[in-house]
């Protein structure tokens, strides 16, 4: 009987006992991280070459749906800068249409990941793989800044690596001295708030409470000020897309077609695989910040929904947040209510305030995006790297420069293919084939060549099985004796080749005794039938057991 549909929102839980002191904590935690949420949704999306509104929206709708519907009590959802590269490249390839439908299609993925309960699989993934493709996108990130950080007059910028490079390079000379400098003010800003302002609040009680103002707030609202006041000549969002609409986004329903859809299999799933790292990575650091623990599966469907929902109303893919969500946690929040009021937040802005973002400038989300970019990328493992293995190594920088310079689709295939090799290779150098010499027990001397016995130790699977075939070329005279007790697990290619040295056996004339069979090796010897070949005379529970039926029969 198949097990039915467990979808449990966390939120119903959270409401149990839920008071009014956790309402209001959870009020201001959500007060909060919108102001936190508000320039890294507009700078995604613009990095992303989409509108500003478009990250606006997807933190509204899919920050919403998230937490109503998610696994997690403190996760906050929005646009993510891990998606930047791969939403550029989509849209550059594809178009602003097909986005929308890539952006459904990993919608369904992941509600597909979490109803056949793979949330727990995700964690599989080797952190050389997850280290090295987020130090590459936050290359990528920093590097596709640099066209707004130095105000470049550039009509398209590339999505590759490569490419974005060369197009700098080649629009140097037109240069925005003003852009330059207010960016690298801005960024300075940005740095200086958040080193000195925890730094000082140790000493000055009256500056804990600017601890909960995002640094990257305050460059925006005094960048725009300098421009708004001073005419400052520099790009901003009114000269640049127009502003942002002070309305609620409307149902965008694209054209859609198989043909389309069979060339977007691979971005939607690289959405939806991403996606489903980087929340399920979120939604573990927000566990060990509330001392909770969070649902996978649940959390996977909640975040299916709203990469389905999303972008049929002018977003764009969307995953939980680091960034937000620890600030959410630390702000006191307590349950998804504080994530639904972060929605409802920035809801607020886009009604009320929207024709204020006019005069933001671009510079300015430029230097915000830096100071993105080099936090989320682990440089300190790149220090570290001596200290691991050749294979870790190998993994982690393999996966790094195929993200830089290629894409993120291929840099993940070869790192998981990479990681599966180095695996295999060391499962099976862990397996290994022991003689039982006549030390070990004694009644085996003089019976050397009529008698050979030998421990297993490990799993007997494909990368392995070798250990097994080197016994058909030496075997003894009389009886073989093979002693599993200390053989964790067999598979298919293992078992096979235990039932092809049973054959061989057989027509050579040797007895085959095997002992310290564990249930699930013993399972799979059934099933292959090579229990059935042996027959129960040729099986002993222990050695000690099966070496007396050698010697005996050896010695007849």
């Amino acid at each position: 009987m198949q097990a039915p549909l467990e979808f449990r929102p966390k939120l119903l839980q959270a409401l149990q006992g839920y008071s009014r002191q956790q309402f209001w904590g959870d009020v201001g935690a959500g007060l909060t991280v919108g102001v936190v949420a508000l320039p890294l949704a507009m700078a995604f999306a613009i990095a992303s070459g989409l509108k500003p509104e478009a990250g606006l929206f997807t933190a509204i709708i899919a920050g919403f749906l998230i937490s109503a519907l998610g696994g997690s009590r403190v996760q906050i959802g929005g646009p993510a800068g891990a998606f930047i590269v791969i939403v550029y490249g989509i849209v550059e390839r594809y178009g602003l249409a097909n986005l929308i439908i890539a952006t459904a299609m990993s919608g369904v993925m992941l509600f597909a990941f979490g109803l056949f309960k793979l949330g727990t699989l995700v964690r599989f993934i080797p952190i050389a793989v997850v280290i090295g493709f987020t130090n590459g996108i936050a290359v990528l990130i920093a590097v596709s800044q640099v066209k707004e950080f130095l105000g470049l007059q550039v009509p398209h910028m590339p999505g590759n690596f490569f490419g974005i490079v060369q197009t700098v390079f080649q629009s140097l000379h037109t240069l925005n001295g003003y852009a330059t400098l207010l960016a690298l003010a801005c960024l300075g800003l940005i740095v200086g708030w958040q080193w000195g302002v925890p730094r000082l609040a140790l000493t000055r009680p009256w500056a804990r409470k600017w601890t909960l103002v995002p640094g990257s707030i305050v460059a925006l609202v005094l960048a725009t000020l300098l421009v708004t006041f001073f005419g400052i000549p520099v790009e901003t969002i009114g000269t640049r897309f127009g502003g942002v609409p002070s309305s609620l986004p409307t149902l965008d329903w694209p054209e859609f077609s198989w043909e389309t859809a069979r060339f977007l299999l691979l971005p939607a799933f690289t959405l939806a695989l991403l996606g489903a790292i980087e929340s399920l990575l979120c939604a573990r650091i927000a566990d060990s910040i509330i001392d909770d623990r969070h649902n996978p599966n649940q959390e996977l469907m909640a975040q299916g929904i709203a990469n389905f929902v999303t972008p049929f109303f002018g977003g764009m893919p969307a995953t939980g947040t680091i960034a937000r969500t620890v600030t959410n946690a630390k702000s006191g929040a307590t349950s998804p209510v504080a994530g639904m009021v972060h929605a409802a937040t920035l809801l607020l802005v886009v009604l009320v305030a929207a024709p204020l973002a006019h005069n933001i400038p671009l510079a300015a989300m430029a230097a915000i995006l830096m100071f993105v970019a080099w936090n989320m990328g682990e440089w300190r493992e790149f220090v570290h790297l001596r200290q691991y293995r050749l294979p870790y190594r190998a993994t982690l920088l393999a996966v790094f420069f195929l993200t830089v310079v290629f894409d993120l689709t291929v840099a993940v295939e070869v790192g998981l293919v990479a990681a599966c090799m180095t695996f295999i290779y060391r499962i099976s150098s862990l397996s290994r084939c022991e003689q039982v010499s006549t030390q070990d027990y004694p009644p085996l001397a003089g019976l050397e060549a009529r008698v050979a016995a030998h421990r297993l130790h490990g799993a007997i699977f494909f990368g392995a099985v070798k250990l097994i075939e080197t016994l058909e070329d030496r075997l003894p005279q009389r009886v073989l004796v093979l002693d599993f007790k200390n053989v964790l697990y067999i598979d298919s290619s293992g078992a096979d080749t235990v039932a092809d040295l049973v054959r061989t056996c057989h027509k050579r004339g040797v007895r085959f005794i095997a002992c310290g069979l564990a249930f699930q090796p013993q399972d799979i010897l059934l099933r292959c039938g090579v229990i059935e070949a042996l027959g129960p005379e040729n099986l002993s529970a222990t050695l000690a057991q099966a070496l007396e039926l050698a010697v005996h029969d050896a010695q007849g």
